[in-house]
Order: structure tokens, then C-alpha cells, then sequence
């Protein structure tokens, strides 16, 4: 997979890409990310790239010719599929991770100040999307959460896919809960069927606990899943109608 990011700040990006598992994943060729900086697509002698809107708003605004002259000296003729981080964007799913996970070639475009003139988005941009529904200062963040989200299901990030497969979300769940050494902290013991080695009902009891787990802290994503009859009695029986 290959990733270009627009961004004025190439830096901020480039110190987290270049750190744990991603850094590793990209070191390795999983995955190639460059981070590309607006202000050398400009023609203007200051650099500038923001203008102050055509309204009675306050800020600044990204103007259309140098994220468009960024991106088609970036692609060459390519096109990727273009994502622009905007608090107007669907909201990033697990699974809208997953399936961007399987194309070869995304361009991420980073707003900033009031954000990028709408023109320049209707021509270059394929999809928006955003990581909640709160407004941050830039798009670099999210396009981070965007990358980290996408690269840790590509083949060879992690040592294996059930690494990410049992994790929150990734099947509608959120995921059972997890313990580690000392077996027995502050009183609290480790719930001995871990302890066990029975693979089959160490299995069975992280299914429920996935259950219970999503039911008490997140009940609104089970109304998205088909649950069997054994599947509610479960949740019945730990936390009620």
C-alpha cells in the first residue's frame, strides 16, 4: 500500500510514522508513506496558502491552487483514492478501515485554519472523513488515527490477524477483558479459566465477556448485530432486560 499526506506540518506526521509498530511495518515495506508539504506548491513568495473567506467569517481559509498543484505533482497521473480529514466526514469506522485497508494507493489530504476552499474538494476528494464529532485545530491528528488504523491490518504489521481480529469493533464487539501476570493483584485473581489451557472454553468465555462487555458499556452497538437466542440469554443473565 502506498499513502501521500497533505499537510502543512510534514514534521508532526513524520516523528509518529517513524515510531513502533507503524514505523516498523513502514521500515519493513508493508507500506510506503510520504508527507508532503503544502506551502512548496504555492507560488506565492511567502508561502502563504490561506486566504480570509468570501463571508463575514473570522479565520483563514486553504486556498484551492496549492493543495490541487500539491496533489497532481504528487500522483503524477495516478489516482488514488483521495480522503480529506474533515469534522463534516463520516465518522471512521472499524470497518471502513478494513476495506480502506485493501487498496493500494490513498492520498490524505490535512485542512487547517477555517479548513480548504470547497472547490478544490469537489475536485480532487473521493470521500470525508472525520474521527468524531468534536472540531480539532488541523487534520494531521486524524489522518494519524486514519494511518495507524489501516496499517495494523496489513499483512505482516502484526505477527498475526487474530491480534487485531479479537480487538474492539473489529467484528461488532467490543473485546472481552484481558489479564496479565502477577495472577493474583491487590486480591483481585485472574478468573481461572484462563488458567485452565482449555482452549475451547477459554474461547466460550471471551465470547460472553465480549457480550456482557459491549451490553454494559455500549449497548447501542448490539442493536447492529444479529444476536442468537444463547447470545441474549447470556445478556439476560448478567445484566438484565
Amino acid at each position: 500500500m502506498n499513502i501521500d499526506i497533505a499537510t502543512l506540518f510534514p514534521e508532526m506526521l513524520e516523528n509518529y510514522l517513524s515510531q513502533s509498530i507503524v514505523g516498523r511495518a513502514r521500515d519493513k515495506g508493508i507500506f510506503t508513506v510520504k508527507c508532503h508539504n503544502i506551502r512548496d506548491y504555492t507560488l506565492d513568495k511567502h508561502r502563504r496558502v490561506d486566504d480570509t473567506p468570501y463571508s463575514e467569517r473570522q479565520g483563514m481559509l486553504m486556498q484551492c491552487e496549492p493543495v490541487y498543484n500539491c496533489f497532481t505533482a504528487v500522483t503524477e497521473g495516478r489516482k488514488p483514492h483521495v480522503i480529506y480529514m474533515s469534522p463534516q466526514g463520516r465518522t471512521l469506522t472499524q470497518q471502513r478501515a478494513k476495506e480502506l485497508s485493501q487498496l493500494d494507493d490513498i492520498f490524505i489530504l490535512c485542512g487547517h485554519y477555517e479548513g480548504v476552499d470547497d472547490r478544490v474538494i469537489e475536485e480532487i476528494v473521493d470521500e470525508e472523513i472525520s474521527i468524531g464529532d468534536y472540531v480539532l485545530t488541523g487534520g494531521e491528528l486524524p489522518a494519524l488515527v486514519l494511518v495507524d488504523c489501516i496499517v495494523r491490518m496489513l499483512d505482516g504489521t502484526l505477527s498475526q490477524a487474530d491480534c487485531y481480529e479479537d480487538e474492539s469493533h473489529y467484528n461488532g464487539l467490543l473485546e472481552y477483558p484481558q489479564y496479565t501476570r502477577p495472577e493474583v493483584w491487590h486480591g483481585k485473581h485472574v478468573p481461572e479459566i484462563l488458567l485452565s489451557g482449555h482452549h475451547a472454553n477459554i474461547q466460550k468465555w471471551r465470547h460472553e465477556q465480549a457480550l456482557v462487555t459491549t451490553a454494559r458499556k455500549r449497548p447501542d452497538l448490539l442493536e447492529k448485530l444479529e444476536l442468537s437466542a444463547s447470545d441474549l440469554a447470556i445478556i439476560h443473565k448478567n445484566i438484565g432486560d
